[in-house]
């Protein structure tokens, strides 16, 4: 990697004998399905008026999250995506991903 990259978001510093530092980012643990909050929710917003079905509150790694979004994706036969920590499932389909979510072993799960 290229030492600027290592020093993003650190300003410049006069002191020549500053070391810059990485701050180490723990991995995010997985919670249990029972234990997850999971909120899912319509949005229209910033759409074009189509309606997307989103599940947040996701506590775990972002490969978990992208796995659980394929497997929502596949089971409601639509397309999808992750992004800022949510699923984002393509129509209304709150029932279908809380069926899905509790079979799963979701049992938190709440649809707004």
């Amino acid at each position: 990697m290229a030492d600027w990259k290592k020093r993003l978001g650190v300003l410049y510093s006069t002191d020549p004998n500053y070391r810059y530092t990485e701050e180490e980012t723990g991995k995010e643990e997985l919670l249990p399905p029972a234990e997850q909050q999971l909120r899912i929710t319509l949005d229209k917003k910033n759409r074009s008026g189509k309606e997307v079905s989103l599940v947040s509150g996701f506590v775990g790694p972002d490969e978990d999250l992208k796995d659980l979004a394929k497997e929502l994706k596949h089971k409601c036969g639509v397309g999808g995506s992750v992004k800022d920590g949510a699923v984002i499932i393509q129509g209304d389909k709150r029932e279908q991903i809380l069926k899905i979510l509790s079979d799963m072993g979701y049992k938190k799960a709440r649809k707004y």
